[in-house]
């Protein structure tokens, strides 16, 4: 469903630079549902934005379904954005219009592509948990209400993509518990792949795959130990997400790969090191000094 090969993106203002993607690899499969976490300013936003077509790639490959988003043109990715993806944002507020009710707010995008279908529009809303609060005003729904309203009008247009860039940032743990339910629920039963951004280890635990991104590359990949068991329990008190997912260091197609900074520190790594291939296992020291060399 999403490959990225070598994406790059920069960011430039007057005389200033910014790359915020340097190079990164993705693969995603129709119909999983995985995360993608990091540190703030790592990349895993603008990557969203990149895969929800809000903004354009400076290089590199970016392939959604049949969709080459480097190369397709602004008619058509209106269209891509149309009919293609739905965007799920922290601040439900860029999803919805606060003077229409909950079932007027689904139909907005319906109207817009010429597809208006209320039963349909209805039908989210009961899957979200609204049947009884569609014509309710926005006003007069709490804020994990609104967070439903908008996971609805993102499926309004029947995406086979749903981006979710920290859907459950701004409300509380049961909240937070019954929007995650809806995605299993909805990539369950549809099939829809979803792809969340996400900050919460709890959160990300609660999925199969999770992608962390460092310095705008993808660095390292958690994949459940076993993934028969119910993914929905949360990571328990005391664990991590390495407790529940196996951790893998990712190597892209030309041997490229991120070794945790914790690693390097420990080893006293700077930019420079020794690899060894012992013909089991390779083994990566700090570089030994002249003198070292000279006595061995």
């Amino acid at each position: 469903m999403i490959t990225c090969e070598g994406l790059v993106k920069i960011y430039k203002a007057d005389d200033l630079e910014v790359v915020a993607l340097q190079g990164l690899n993705l693969s995603v499969k129709p119909g999983e549902m995985m995360a993608i976490i990091g540190n703030s300013g790592s990349g895993k936003s603008t990557l969203l934005n990149i895969l929800g077509g809000l903004d354009r790639p400076s290089a590199g490959q970016v392939q959604v379904g049949p969709w080459n988003l480097l190369k397709v043109s602004d008619e058509d990715l209106v269209k891509y954005k149309r009919d293609t993806v739905g965007f799920i944002w922290q601040n439900n507020a860029r999803n919805l219009l606060p003077f229409l009710t909950a079932l007027e707010n689904v139909e907005m995008p319906m109207m817009f592509s010429g597809k208006l279908d209320r039963a349909y529009a209805k039908q989210l809303l009961e899957w979200v948990g609204l049947k009884e609060r569609m014509h309710n005003k926005l006003t007069q729904l709490s804020g994990g209400e609104q967070q439903r309203v908008a996971i609805a009008i993102s499926l309004a247009n029947r995406p086979q993509l749903l981006l979710a860039d920290e859907p459950t940032g701004s409300v509380d743990t049961r909240t937070s518990d019954i929007i995650m339910d809806i995605f299993r629920r909805l990539n369950r039963e549809l099939g829809l792949t979803i792809v969340i951004v996400t900050h919460d280890l709890t959160l990300a635990g609660k999925v199969d795959r999770v992608v962390a991104i460092r310095d705008g590359l993808t660095s390292t990949e958690f994949i459940k130990r076993n993934p028969n068991l119910d993914h929905s329990l949360p990571i328990g008190d005391g664990e991590s997400l390495d407790d529940v997912h196996e951790a893998f260091v990712v190597v892209d197609r030309v041997g490229r790969m991120q070794i945790p900074k914790e690693y390097l520190h420990a080893l006293s790594i700077g930019d420079k090191a020794t690899m060894e291939f012992d013909g089991d296992k390779i083994v990566i020291t700090a570089p030994k000094t002249l003198g070292e060399d000279e006595s061995a």
